[in-house]
């Protein structure tokens, strides 16, 4: 898997998300604050000055990038790579748009407009509708997809898993889009989040368990 082009793409994105850092700081007074974290019921509880906080998606940004350039050089099944590589890619450009967009929730208070919180959860959820629907494609490895003791050893348990987890995670990834854009009690966002998240993280996990326990007994 070549990364060369992407990591170009990745890195002008992140230079942008500067460029715009400094431009958008430069239209608050000095000593201005913007928010970097809001509670479940979508307000502001933690803010930076405001620079830093506009900085911070772009540092991660260019964290994010060389992590998944060096991951296939890293990779020790690399017969099995190629198989995860659309996978990967969504992951990483989903990763980095997802932070061009928190961005600009946080940048959005220095030209007038105040962004709720909880309206980060919808390109959660639809980088997770993305990433379960591409789930079942990939294969066995060490960096990209459920890793379990069992689906790393056994591709038939990997991709039986990553079926089951792919549509959990699609389900998860609607419920958060949803929740971002409908009003809801704080308290009821909240069990509705565990109630997704949850169940969509461990079920796959003991599914990948309880598949090669059976494939062992022959049964």
């Amino acid at each position: 898997m070549k990364t060369g082009k992407l990591l170009l793409i990745s890195l002008a994105i992140c230079a942008a998300m500067v460029a715009f850092a400094f431009y958008a700081a430069g239209q608050m007074p000095a000593g201005a604050e913007l928010p970097t974290h809001w509670n479940i019921a979508g307000e502001v509880d933690r803010t930076r000055p405001a620079l830093r906080a506009l900085l911070i998606p772009a540092g991660i940004g260019v964290g994010l990038s060389l992590f998944f350039s060096v991951l296939p050089s890293i990779e020790p099944l690399q017969d099995r790579l190629e198989g995860s590589a659309p996978l990967m890619r969504t992951a990483w450009i989903g990763g980095l748009l997802m932070l061009v967009f928190l961005q600009g929730m946080i940048g959005a208070r220095a030209f007038g407009y105040d962004v709720r919180g909880d309206f980060a959860m919808l390109p959660v959820g639809l980088l997770l509708l993305v990433i379960g629907n591409m789930l079942p494609k990939s294969r066995p490895g060490f960096f990209v997809g459920i890793r379990t003791p069992w689906t790393i050893v056994d591709e038939d348990v990997w991709i039986a898993t990553h079926r089951l987890g792919g549509k959990l995670m699609m389900l998860a990834g609607a419920a958060l889009a949803l929740l971002a854009l409908l009003p809801f009690d704080p308290a009821v966002r909240g069990a509705i989040m565990l109630a997704v998240i949850l169940p969509s993280a461990l079920i796959p996990v003991v599914y990948s368990w309880w598949l090669w326990s059976r494939k062992k007994r022959g049964t």
